[in-house]
């Protein structure tokens, strides 16, 4: 039967986005963009499995990842008006990015913040899936607020602690909402270890797509790079003095940077102009 995805919509814009978000997060992760994004698209905001109403798909492993990659395109195709435009963050951005490889008419353009195409090595994948269940076990076995302040904690995040303390315990709240099932299953159905390796398909992904990152998450920063490489018509921008979220980071900037692609006009270039653009949109 497969996984039904939980959602709302805001927004009057005259572009649907499709907005998918990282790891102990929810629908809710984007609500600090409404005053910036709301008068320019019709957002529809996603919990994906394990996090807010959204369960777990009904299988775990590669098999769950494709089972929510799938619920994604339906629940793009259920909108009824045409491509929609895909975002994702994190762990959403890995989601996307699977979508728009798996079904690249049901989407018109793609943006991924911090995110990757998977591990290209069977072995890297195998330590990434024990590494995983190690975490889900420290889960279960401290559960949720335990697990928020050892997560709150990675250097990944350390652009976040330089948020208002106000804006910090709001996004604690959101974290410490999510369940001891909903995280551990997750990471056992959403996790970059049990992703498919998208690294292949990069060069067929035809969508216009951008990549965006903080300058200081060097890790996603190079990956960008890698990614633009291969990609072929694709942008790309890393925000100064930013870490890994970006969209809570700077959301001024991000805005504008998101707004900026989406409403550049756009033509399917012949297949030579490929490479050319590729090298003129892809920032060095």
């Amino acid at each position: 039967m497969g996984v039904t995805l939980a959602y709302e919509t805001w927004g009057e814009g005259p572009r649907t986005v499709v907005l998918l978000h990282g790891f102990t997060g929810s629908r809710a992760s984007f609500e600090h963009l409404k005053p910036l994004l709301s008068r320019s698209v019709r957002a529809v905001a996603v919990d994906l499995p394990g996090h807010g109403a959204t369960p777990l798909p009904e299988r775990s492993g590669r098999e769950g990842f494709i089972e929510t990659v799938d619920a994604v395109i339906q629940l793009a195709r259920s909108l009824g008006e045409g491509p929609v435009d895909l975002l994702g963050y994190s762990q959403g951005a890995r989601v996307a990015l699977a979508a728009a490889v798996t079904a690249p008419d049901v989407f018109e353009r793609l943006i991924m913040e911090s995110g990757s195409p998977g591990l290209h090595r069977r072995q890297e994948r195998a330590a990434r899936r024990e590494s995983d269940a190690q975490l889900a076990g420290f889960i279960q076995a401290r559960g949720v607020d335990a697990f928020v302040e050892r997560w709150e904690s990675l250097p990944l995040f350390d652009g976040v602690r330089q948020l208002p303390a106000q804006q910090q315990a709001a996004l604690r709240e959101r974290r410490r909402a999510c369940t001891t099932d909903g995280l551990a299953g997750a990471l056992g159905a959403l996790g970059v270890g049990v992703q498919p390796d998208y690294w292949p398909s990069l060069h067929r992904q035809r969508l216009p797509t951008l990549l965006l990152t903080g300058a200081r998450d060097e890790k996603f920063t190079q990956l960008a790079r890698r990614m633009a490489a291969e990609l072929p018509v694709v942008w790309r921008h890393a925000f100064a003095d930013c870490g890994h979220t970006p969209h809570l980071e700077t959301p001024e900037a991000y805005v504008r940077e998101v707004l900026s692609f989406l409403q550049t006009p756009w033509y399917e270039a012949p297949q030579f102009e490929h490479t050319a653009l590729r090298r003129e949109a892809s920032t060095p």
